[in-house]
């Protein structure tokens, strides 16, 4: 696979995408976080997604440990291993690409087609998750702050969603520092969701796909 996508592209935007065993080799550094399955990571330049499939891969190869002998698990904490994926990216042809790929690697990981709710799931989570913008403003193509969704599970068959602004998180991620003012507050104090959503079912995020869940009140 070549690096560059054309040198007019590598001029413009500085985009050379990252081989595949430097990727794991840099994913080697930090196994524990890059084999759990809830772990989250976050690629502020993902292009296509070089980085961000081979963090799906190695979590789904730890689902598939874990839970392999559960239809019903597996499907879910596969689910999950995507919604804690993450990505910005520039180029409108790149997050494309880079959102048509992770879910390829889900869909045949599961071995399911456009007729699955998992398969819908996973698209209107993907579309939450990877984001068309620019990490060094933290603003989506239209200007608005980029907004990530934070996902769990939280056991037979629902997921919780909270929504959060990355600039409130960077900047926060300050405030809790060693020495500082506010070192002393709890997580819970620091990050505030600006949206939090009742319990969904992958049929409920099936249904949100082109569109968005109702949000509690």
């Amino acid at each position: 696979m070549s690096l560059i996508k054309s040198k007019q592209r590598v001029a413009d935007h500085g985009e050379v995408f990252t081989p595949s065993w430097l990727v794991d080799a840099m994913l080697d550094v930090v196994k524990d976080e890059a084999d759990r399955i809830d772990s989250r990571f976050l690629e502020p330049a993902c292009g296509s997604g070089n980085f961000l499939i081979r963090v799906l891969q190695r979590k789904l190869a730890v689902v598939e440990v874990r839970f392999g002998k559960s239809e019903f698990e597996k499907r879910h904490y596969a689910l999950l291993a995507l919604m804690c994926t993450y990505g910005i990216e520039l180029l409108a042809d790149n997050i494309a690409e880079c959102r048509a790929n992770m879910l390829e690697v889900l869909a045949e990981y599961l071995a399911i087609g456009e007729e699955d709710e998992f398969y819908h799931a996973a698209t209107f989570v993907l579309s939450r998750n990877l984001v068309h913008g620019d990490a060094l403003t933290m603003r989506t193509l239209d200007g608005a702050p980029i907004t990530f969704a934070e996902w769990a599970y939280i056991g037979k068959g629902k997921f919780q969603r909270r929504d959060f602004r990355l600039d409130v998180l960077t900047g926060s991620s300050a405030f809790s520092a060693e020495g500082s003012l506010f070192a002393h507050l709890g997580k819970h104090e620091i990050f505030t969701p600006t949206k939090t959503y009742p319990p969904m079912t992958a049929r409920d995020l099936a249904s949100a796909d082109g569109g968005t869940p109702k949000e509690t009140a």
